[in-house]
C-alpha cells in the first residue's frame, strides 16, 4: 500500500466526519501521516545537520551565541552584553532560546543552532496544518513540503538569524484569526487568545513589526471579505482582551530594560558619536523608526535594490517556484474555507512585500510570508492542471542541467590538488556581498577541487529530482523533488564545512587555547571575530573598532573601557605582559610601524586572518613576508565585511 492509498484512506474517513471544500477540521482529522512525513522531511534537513558533524559558528553569527552565553553566565536575562558592552538593539527571544539550550545541552555551537533549527521545523509542520484545514491532506501536504524544502528557508536559518521564529509567530498569528472568524469553530476564544499570544511573542521575538505584519494583514483581509465593520468580528477577535494579554507577555522586560538602561525617555530624532539615549530611544525609535526610513544610526547593514528583493522570491521558494504560474488560475473568491485562506495568503504577502518595499531591504525580511506562498503552492499543486505538468517539466530540465553540470565539475577537478583550506582558492568579489549568495562569486574552478564530495551529493540530488520529475507527475514528482532537496541540502552542508576556515575563525580560536594565557586584541570591529571570541569565550580588547553595533552601547554610563587606539595598543604591546594580536594581512605594514617588525611572533593564520603575540612562544616565528600571505589575502574576509 502506497502513500497515495494511504492519503485515500484518510480522505474517505474525513468524508465521514465532515469536510468543508475538500478542508477538514485539525482536531478530527486522520491526517497524522502529512504531518509525520512533513516533520520527517522538515527534521533531516534541519535536525539532520545538527545530529550530523556540523559546520562550525561563523563569525557572522557568533554574536549572538555569545550574547546568550553571557546572559547565561552573568545571570543577567534583560541586557544583552558583548564584551561587557550593552547590546540594546535586539529584543530578548533572540537570546533568551539559545541560553536555554546551552543551560540543557551545555554551551556548544551545535546548542546555539537548535531553537533556529526547531522553529524551522515547527513552520513546516504548521504550514501542512493550515494546509490541511484549508484545502485537504494534498494541498496540506504539499505546502508542508514546500515550506520544509524551499532554498530560502534553509539558507536564511544557516545564520543565527531569528526571522523564521517571526516568520512562525506570524503564521500562528494568521491562523487564528482564520480560526477565530471561522463560523464552524466552536472556540472562537481560544483563537483569539492564541492570537494575542503570538503577537506578544513575537514583540519579543523582532519589536514592532511583529504586530504591524499580522494586523496589517487581518485588517486588508477583513475589509476585502466586507467583515471590517461587523460586530460580530470583533466579537470574535476580542481586541480589547487581547491587547492586555500582549501587554502582560511583551511589557515586563521592556519595563525592566529601560530601568535599567537609563535614561528613561528622549524625544530626539537624531543619534551620533558619543550620543547615549538609553534603550527605550535606541529600541524604538533608532532600530525600528529610523530603521525603516533608513536613518539609523550607526548606519552599519546594507539594503537589497527593490526590484531583486520581489524577484529573488523565485529563487526563495524554489524548487517549488516553477509552480507560480499556475497560483494565477486559483479563484481568491471568500466563499468558502479554501478562498478564504487564498485571499488572507494574499493579502500576507502583498502586504509584507510592499511595506519592506518602501524601508530598508534585506533578503531575509520577507520570510514571514514564506508560509502564505507555501499554502497557495500546495493548494495550486493539489488543483493540478497544465501550468503544474509544464512545471513538473521545467523542473526535471533544471534538475537535469544541474546534475551534468555538478558531475562535470566534479570529473574535471577530481585530481587537482588541495594544498590548506579552500581559502588560498578563493578569488575576491566585495560589491557582490550585500546579496547573500555574493559570495558564490568568489568560487574558482580550482575552489571545487576542494568540494568534491559535496559535488558528488549535489549531482546525485539532481540526478534523483530528474528521474523522478521526468518519470512521473503529481504526487510522486513532488515526493521525488522533497527528496532532491533534502539530499542537496545535506550536500550544501557538507559544502559549508568544507568553508569553515573561510567563514569561521575556530581554528585560530584552538591555537590560542593551546598557547600560554594572555589577552586578547582585535583590530577594528568585533563581528569579524566574533566566533574566535565565542570559541575562546574570552573578553577582549578592540583596537580602533569603537563602531558599528557596539558604539552606542560604548557610551553608556559605567560601559567598560575594552575600545582602545593605536597608541594604547603601542603600550600594551611592549608591556611583559602576553598579548595575542589577531588581524587582517593588509594591516601588516601599520603594525610594522607601531610595534616593529621584531615585536610582531607570528602564531598561525587561517581564513583570512592572522594571529601575533608579542612575547616569543616555542611554536611561534618571525612575521612571514608579504609574498607568503598572497593567498591569505585572496579571500573576501581580508576585508572587514559589513555586518548586516
Amino acid at each position: 500500500m502506497g502513500f497515495d492509498d494511504l492519503v485515500s484512506m484518510d480522505e474517505e474517513m474525513a468524508n465521514s466526519v465532515g469536510v468543508v471544500d475538500g478542508a477538514e477540521s485539525f482536531v478530527t482529522s486522520k491526517s497524522w501521516r502529512v504531518y509525520l512525513t512533513v516533520l520527517v522531511v522538515a527534521g533531516a534537513i534541519y535536525l539532520g545537520c545538527i545530529v550530523s558533524p556540523p559546520s562550525l559558528m561563523d563569525d557572522s553569527d557568533a554574536v549572538l551565541a555569545q550574547a546568550a552565553r553571557t546572559m547565561l553566565s552573568s545571570g543577567d536575562w534583560v541586557t544583552a552584553r558583548l564584551d561587557g558592552v550593552a547590546y540594546l538593539e535586539k529584543p530578548p527571544l533572540y537570546y533568551w532560546p539559545m541560553t536555554i539550550s546551552y543551560m540543557i545541552f551545555g554551551v556548544h555551537d551545535w546548542a546555539a543552532r537548535i531553537p533556529v533549527a526547531l522553529a524551522a521545523v515547527g513552520l513546516a509542520w504548521l504550514t501542512a496544518v493550515m494546509g490541511v484545514w484549508a484545502f485537504g491532506r494534498h494541498a496540506g501536504l504539499y505546502a508542508g513540503l514546500c515550506m520544509a524544502t524551499c532554498v530560502g528557508l534553509f539558507l536564511f536559518t544557516r545564520v543565527q538569524i531569528p526571522d523564521v521564529m517571526l516568520a512562525l509567530s506570524n503564521a500562528v498569528a494568521m491562523w487564528a484569526i482564520l480560526r477565530a472568524l471561522d463560523e464552524e469553530e466552536s472556540r472562537p476564544r481560544f483563537w483569539a487568545f492564541l492570537l494575542a499570544v503570538s503577537l506578544g511573542i513575537g514583540l519579543l521575538i523582532k519589536g514592532l513589526i511583529a504586530v504591524a505584519l499580522p494586523v496589517a494583514t487581518g485588517v486588508i483581509y477583513l475589509f476585502f471579505t466586507r467583515q471590517l465593520w461587523v460586530r460580530r468580528t470583533w466579537h470574535r477577535l476580542r481586541p480589547i482582551s487581547g491587547f492586555f494579554v500582549v501587554l502582560l507577555i511583551a511589557a515586563p522586560w521592556h519595563i525592566l530594560a529601560t530601568l535599567r538602561n537609563p535614561p528613561y525617555f528622549s524625544f530626539s530624532l537624531h543619534s551620533g558619536p558619543g550620543e547615549y539615549h538609553g534603550f527605550l530611544w535606541f529600541y524604538f525609535m533608532n532600530e525600528q523608526v529610523l530603521r525603516f526610513l533608513n536613518l539609523r544610526y550607526p548606519r552599519d547593514y546594507n539594503t537589497v535594490p527593490r526590484l531583486w528583493f520581489w524577484l529573488f522570491h523565485f529563487l526563495w521558494l524554489f524548487p517549488w517556484s516553477v509552480y507560480f504560474p499556475a497560483i494565477a488560475k486559483l479563484s481568491y473568491k471568500p466563499v468558502d474555507r479554501a478562498g478564504r485562506v487564498r485571499l488572507l495568503a494574499l493579502c500576507w504577502t502583498g502586504f509584507l512585500l510592499i511595506f519592506f518595499t518602501f524601508s530598508t531591504t534585506q533578503e531575509y525580511y520577507s520570510m514571514p510570508c514564506y508560509p502564505a506562498l507555501a499554502l497557495l503552492l500546495g493548494s495550486a499543486m493539489a488543483t493540478g492542471g497544465d501550468w503544474i505538468r509544464r512545471g513538473t517539466r521545467v523542473l526535471s530540465g533544471v534538475a537535469g542541467v544541474a546534475a551534468v553540470a555538478c558531475f562535470t565539475i566534479f570529473v574535471a577537478v577530481r585530481n587537482l590538488p588541495t594544498p590548506g583550506d579552500i581559502s588560498g582558492a578563493l578569488s575576491r568579489h566585495p560589491s557582490a556581498y550585500t546579496l547573500s549568495l555574493g559570495h558564490m562569486l568568489d568560487l574558482t574552478f580550482d575552489s571545487f577541487a576542494y568540494l568534491r564530495l559535496p559535488l558528488l551529493v549535489a549531482a546525485l540530488a539532481f540526478l534523483a529530482g530528474t528521474l523522478g520529475t521526468f518519470r512521473w507527475l503529481g504526487q510522486r514528482a513532488f515526493l521525488a523533488t522533497a527528496l532532491m532537496m533534502v539530499l542537496f541540502f545535506h550536500a550544501a552542508r557538507l559544502a559549508l564545512v568544507a568553508f569553515d576556515p573561510y567563514l569561521t575563525s575556530r581554528p585560530l580560536a584552538q591555537v590560542i587555547l593551546q598557547s600560554p594565557p594572555g589577552k586578547l586584541i582585535v583590530d577594528h570591529p568585533y563581528y569579524p571575530f566574533s566566533s574566535l571570541i565565542f570559541y575562546t569565550n574570552s573578553d577582549v580588547l578592540i583596537l580602533n573598532g569603537r563602531y558599528n553595533n557596539l558604539e552606542y552601547g560604548s557610551y553608556a554610563p559605567g560601559a567598560p573601557n575594552v575600545f582602545i587606539d593605536d597608541a594604547r595598543f603601542r603600550s600594551l604591546w611592549l608591556d611583559p605582559q602576553r598579548y595575542y594580536l589577531v588581524a587582517y594581512p593588509k594591516e601588516l605594514s601599520r603594525f610594522e610601524n607601531l610595534v616593529g617588525r621584531d615585536h610582531l611572533n607570528f602564531l598561525a593564520s587561517s581564513g583570512g586572518k592572522l594571529v601575533f603575540t608579542n612575547q616569543p612562544l616555542d611554536h611561534a616565528g618571525p612575521m612571514p613576508e608579504t609574498h607568503a600571505l598572497s593567498a591569505v589575502s585572496k579571500n573576501a574576509l581580508a576585508m572587514p565585511p559589513v555586518y548586516r
